[in-house]
Order: structure tokens, then sequence, then C-alpha cells
């Protein structure tokens, strides 16, 4: 995986956006590269981030999202208590398993993507003070707030593993790639 999305990689605007949201996803998984569990669930900074949570964090996210233009209920919704589980591996919950869930929830979206009729399709949101005041947004604004929301835990990952052992995204690039 490069690090920039190839511009003819996606065809057309459904498939850039989900080959944006995946550069996202690959950056956040490839920090995790060649680390132990304990590596990725540590802390090396004052922020109570690790890896392994923002793998667990960005895939329920993600999966939120989903349910909500689907407009289903989401299976894995989080209550005000167990919040803080969104962001930390708990008993019996592994990186690879963790990885392999949120792999699901890709493939998920991208069929829920490729198959609504248009990305100006709406859907309403949970009355809450962080939304849309008009409550309704389009299956294009989620996936630019995939985007983002992915994009902004990529860059923890990126400071997390780093501290952890001085390997930057382009390092992990060439590792990935055997380079």
């Amino acid at each position: 995986m490069v690090a920039l999305v190839p511009a003819e990689a996606h065809g057309d605007e459904r498939g850039a956006f989900l080959n944006f949201i995946e550069a996202q996803r690959a950056a956040i998984r490839r920090a995790a590269l060649g680390l132990t569990e304990e590596q990725a669930a540590s802390r090396p900074s004052a922020s109570t981030l690790s890896l392994s949570g923002l793998i667990k964090h960005v895939a329920e996210v993600e999966l939120n999202w989903l349910r909500l233009a689907q407009q289903v209920r989401n299976e894995k919704g989080r209550t005000q208590e167990t919040w803080g589980d969104g962001f930390r591996l708990v008993e019996g919950e592994t990186v690879p398993q963790t990885v392999e869930f949120w792999a699901g929830v890709a493939k998920e979206t991208e069929e829920f993507v490729r198959s609504v009729p248009s990305l100006d399709d709406t859907f309403p949101l949970p009355p809450a003070p962080w939304f849309p005041k008009d409550g309704q947004v389009s299956i294009r604004w989620m996936l630019l707030h995939l985007v983002q929301e992915i994009g902004r835990h990529a860059g923890h990952a990126d400071i997390i593993r780093e501290s952890l052992d001085g390997k930057d995204s382009f390092t992990l690039i060439a590792a990935e790639a055997g380079a």
C-alpha cells in the first residue's frame, strides 16, 4: 500500500470514497504491524489511547454509522456505562480478532455504499448536540465523515507507534511491502 491513494484507483465517486476510507483503515492497521498484544495495548503518552483500542474504536464507529444509515439497530451499540470499553480490548479480545471484525464491517460498508440508489439519500440521526442540527445527513456526508474520523485516528496511531519504537508510517509501509 502506498501512502497516497492512486487517482486511477477509484473509478467513480463511490469508489473514491471507499478507497480513501480504506487507505485510512490500512494506516491504522499498519501502525500495529509486528507488535505484541501488550505493545498494542500500551499507552506510551499522557493519553489513554492505545493502538488496539483505536482499532476497536474505529471498527465500532464505522459499524455505528453503517447501522444508522441502514436504519437498523446496532447490536454493538454502547451505553454510557460501556462507552470506555470501546477504546480498549477487554477479556478475550485480541488485535487479530478485532482486525477481522473490522474487515467484516468494511466489507458490509462497501456492499451498502455500492447498493444505495444515490449518495444523496439521507437518513435520520438520533438527537445529540454533536450531530448536525437538522438531524439528517446524506450517505455522501457519512462517507466524508468516515474519512475524517478514521483519518484523525490514523494520525493518533502514527504518534502512538512512533512513541513505542520510533517506527514511522513510511518505515511501516516499507516493512509491509517487504522492502
